[in-house]
């Protein structure tokens, strides 16, 4: 049976992943555990196209795997949907997510909530053993709040509200928060793909 390999290095997506995808009754290893090391240049457009492009090259690294690779992030309306593909890479990517969740609310200063809308994007894309490609899509919608609350999640999770719960996604459990998310929605879809193949 074919392991799964998540293109990423990320400890705490790792963690998601795994929750998600637990009864699919296969081996998932994040790219370091594959004892892989590559250092990929994300310049694709769409998310989509970030995505195929890790698993791409590390599927040409790991022919035997399945291997799966996300890009994600978050889109802002009143921002012309920044920061968009360069989420990770926004302000630099050693900036801490505190200083760059602070500027992005900062830029939103006197900003009324219903044009406040954003949504997290993930995309999923899988390179199959046989070369054959897969790409799914997962959203949710929220809005940018006035002040970071909650210590789960990581990034932008702790300035992204939801209506629905009336809180953001960094004071949801792990397991609330992997049954509505963007990563949840775009696995789900992945799996259900995979089963079919």
């Amino acid at each position: 049976m074919s392991r799964i390999v998540f293109a990423t290095g990320n400890a705490d997506k790792m963690k998601e992943i795994r929750m998600i995808l637990a009864d699919m009754g296969m081996e998932i290893l994040s790219m370091k555990e594959a004892g892989v090391c590559a250092d990929i240049v994300e310049d694709g457009s769409t998310f989509e196209e970030n995505a195929m492009i890790k698993a791409k090259e590390i599927a040409k690294l790991l022919p035997d795997d399945i291997v799966l690779a996300d890009d994600s992030g978050l889109e802002i309306d009143y921002l012309n949907k920044e920061p968009g593909v360069y989420s990770a890479r926004y302000m630099g990517e050693d900036t801490s997510y505190d200083i760059k969740n602070r500027n992005l609310i900062e830029r939103l200063d006197g900003v009324p909530k219903e044009q406040r809308s954003a949504r997290f994007v993930c995309a999923i894309a899988a390179v199959l053993p046989d070369g054959t490609t897969r790409a799914t899509r997962g959203t949710i919608e929220g809005y940018i709040g006035w002040e970071p609350a909650g210590e789960n999640g990581f990034g932008y999770d702790p300035i992204f509200y939801v209506d629905e719960f009336g809180c953001s996604t960094a004071q949801l459990s792990p397991e609330e928060k992997n049954k509505v998310s963007h990563r949840g929605n775009a696995l789900r879809a992945m799996r259900e793909e995979l089963s079919r193949k």
